[in-house]
């Protein structure tokens, strides 16, 4: 049985001032809309549960105002739920102390997100090092590991160039590299790849998958382009309107597609070459979900 990293179990989280008095109206069925026109409040996760494992690269594809980058946000409590609770490992992340979490944070996890966020004045190398000075590690066992991080995205050879010399898919592996510094458990990229034209996209997918090959971390990845998702991800959750609508792996929703929702992300995509590679799905069979959706 494959280890659970992270288990979500019934995770709300609400925007307004009666945020809290709004689960109540939730569980009990009111609909995102009516609470909204009703008590003036924003559902963004609704009763979302699942589990994360080990090693994996688990998928969190949606549209517009899914609520797809705030559960990711969730997973480090960059956004505090609402209700509900996230366990790593065993711990519940509700438990820690702000100090305990920052510290959950520096060991166990790392975050890429769409803007490449690289301090201009600073070389190749003091960027991937920067999170290390901030902890106080000497300069040169930061640099020693910064040196290695950008070796395993290719970037050595750059490491004294600035920023403005390098284009976006280069300094999106400096991002990467960054990210790696700490050898992470949990890698977080939010929309990571977005901004990147398809050539340096796919270039990154693919770097991706390599450094997934040889070090078997769990990475939780969101973006919007399901081929993306496809290509990548060893599991996908489809996501609307706060709520999880089915998990699976790429064989399971093109075959089995919970609902019409679902079904229209796959329109004009040509789905055989995700689907006639080894199944994933022998490890994680979807199981039924309340409501007719599929999760795993």
């Amino acid at each position: 049985m494959t280890e659970k990293l992270i288990r979500i179990e019934g995770l709300y989280k609400v925007f307004g001032s009666g945020a809290y008095k709004a689960i109540p109206y939730l569980q009990a069925g009111m609909d995102a809309e009516e609470l909204l026109s009703a008590h003036g409040c924003s559902v963004a996760l609704n009763n979302v549960s699942l589990h994360i494992a080990q090693g994996e690269i688990f998928v969190i594809v949606g549209l517009s105002g899914s609520g797809k980058s705030t559960l990711l946000r969730t997973l480090n409590r960059l956004i505090e739920p609402t209700a509900g609770e996230i366990f790593f490992k065993d711990t519940a992340l509700s438990a820690l102390s702000a100090t305990e979490l920052i510290d959950l944070r520096r060991r166990s996890m790392s975050m890429v997100f769409q803007s490449f966020a690289l301090l201009p004045r600073r070389n190749v190398l003091d960027n991937v090092a920067f999170g290390l000075e901030l902890s106080g590690v000497k300069a040169v066992a930061r640099y020693q590991a910064a040196l290695a991080a950008l070796e395993q995205v290719g970037l050595a050879q750059v490491a004294r160039h600035m920023p403005h010399q390098l284009s976006g898919g280069m300094q999106q592996r400096v991002g990467l590299a960054r990210a790696l510094l700490v050898n992470p458990t949990l890698l977080l990229m939010d929309e990571a790849f977005s901004a990147l034209d398809p050539i340096n996209r796919r270039e990154m997918q693919g770097l991706l998958l390599r450094l997934q090959a040889e070090q078997r971390r769990t990475i939780v990845f969101v973006t919007h382009d399901i081929e993306e998702a496809l290509r990548i991800g060893n599991r996908i959750a489809i996501m609307e309107h706060g709520r999880l609508v089915q998990i699976g792996t790429a064989e399971q929703l093109v075959n089995a597609p919970a609902n019409a929702y679902v079904q229209r992300f796959f329109s004009g995509i040509d789905t055989s070459r995700y689907v006639l590679a080894e199944s994933y799905a022998d490890i994680y069979p979807a199981t039924p979900a309340p409501g007719g959706s599929t999760h795993g």
